[in-house]
């Protein structure tokens, strides 16, 4: 199987879909991505690095863009090979990743094989591990073991935006807070102390928490502190002496992870209670005011694109953003149906996206 760079992106989005390719088994679509870039490509310089392929031109224009998108997917869903279809009267292309987001890989591999007059140098990056843990994050180990790859003016990653720029990130952070009692037959339950109840000013705080809402270059976050997951319990005739509640802080992105700590802690003050930091990740401010940021929101704006809007969620824009690279996410595909057993992808938005991304990355 070979993958055809210069095909219409909506049939090179389902070619890309009917390689499965689900987090660590990423071999045959990374093989197929590089074949495609070294032979039908000009100009660029092509490397492999584990399961990441990474392309760039040396033309000495005086911006350079990259174009970022995972290869991997969630597991598949009964919902491989890609099926085009219709859905209330719009034609759609079904299928694993289609949203998230082998429609924005499509997009970004057609345009390096097709554009002839580039306004930009570009870096291409295809990387593995995105679905996963942290540890496994191909573009981390781009971070980790080429950095001078991930140089460059503006960032865009394909991550599905419905044909909007969605700008920045919301940092996120998750806590453990660890309630403790003394254990006791339920009979009498009077000699032990329950470690679940001791919970409940945990969970009143939650419910009466009032999120802010941050306006940043215009685009507004709306911040959320939630619990996401409660344990606790021993015997079904025992009073628990461990009761244990997760929570997840989505925060805006000025806020640095050191402070939304802090925040979160000062929300739990003064109750009884372990506070355990157990993930967090940076928010990326949007950018928007670089002057490559502005170029690509004007181009949008030429082909009556969405528009700009904050990006809900956390997302690897946040890893150029801390490397002082205004970041974006922009692809087609609508966020709420990624992962999602009916995935599926507006043809429209593939061709809409790849139109304003060419006007953008050529000089005309």
């Amino acid at each position: 199987m070979t993958l055809d760079l210069r095909a219409d992106p909506i049939q090179l989005t389902a070619a890309l879909v009917d390689v499965p390719s689900v987090s660590r088994d990423e071999a045959k679509i990374a093989d197929l991505v590089e074949a495609a870039l070294r032979e039908q490509t000009t100009g660029f310089e092509v490397l492999r690095h584990g399961n990441v392929v990474l392309a760039r031109t040396h033309r000495g224009l005086p911006t350079r863009v990259i174009l970022a998108g995972h290869l991997d997917t969630v597991p598949i869903a009964d919902n491989v090979p890609s099926r085009p279809d219709r859905v209330e009267g719009q034609a759609v292309l079904f299928g694993c990743g289609t949203v998230d987001m082998k429609s924005g890989d499509a997009v970004f591999l057609h345009l390096a094989a097709t554009i002839t007059d580039p306004a930009h140098d570009l870096t291409l990056i295809f990387y593995d591990g995105e679905e996963i843990a942290a540890a496994f994050n191909g573009l981390a180990h781009i971070e980790r073991d080429l950095p001078e790859w991930l140089e460059g003016d503006l960032a865009i990653l394909g991550e599905p935006s419905a044909g909007w720029i969605e700008a920045g990130c919301q940092g996120t952070l998750r806590v453990r807070l660890t309630t403790e009692g003394v254990r006791a037959h339920s009979a009498r339950a009077w000699l032990g102390d329950n470690a679940i109840h001791a919970l409940a000013p945990v969970l009143a705080r939650l419910t009466a928490y009032q999120a802010r809402k941050v306006d940043i270059d215009g685009c507004v976050y709306r911040e959320g502190l939630s619990a996401v997951r409660v344990s606790g319990g021993v015997a079904g005739n025992v009073v628990p002496d461990v009761g244990e509640v997760d929570v997840n802080f989505r925060f805006a992105p000025d806020r640095t992870v050191e402070q939304a700590i802090e925040h979160v802690r000062e929300v739990f003050a003064g109750l009884d209670l372990t506070f355990e930091v157990t993930d967090s990740s940076p928010g990326a401010l949007p950018g928007l005011t670089a002057p490559a940021a502005r170029t690509l929101i004007d181009s949008v704006n030429v082909h009556g694109g969405g528009g700009v809007r904050a990006k809900y969620g956390w997302t690897d824009v946040s890893r150029f953003a801390a490397r002082g690279i205004p970041a974006v996410n922009f692809g087609p595909g609508d966020p709420n149906l990624a992962h999602k057993r009916d995935e599926h992808v507006p043809l429209a938005q593939i061709s809409a996206v790849t139109a304003m991304l060419r006007t953008y990355l050529t000089r005309g």
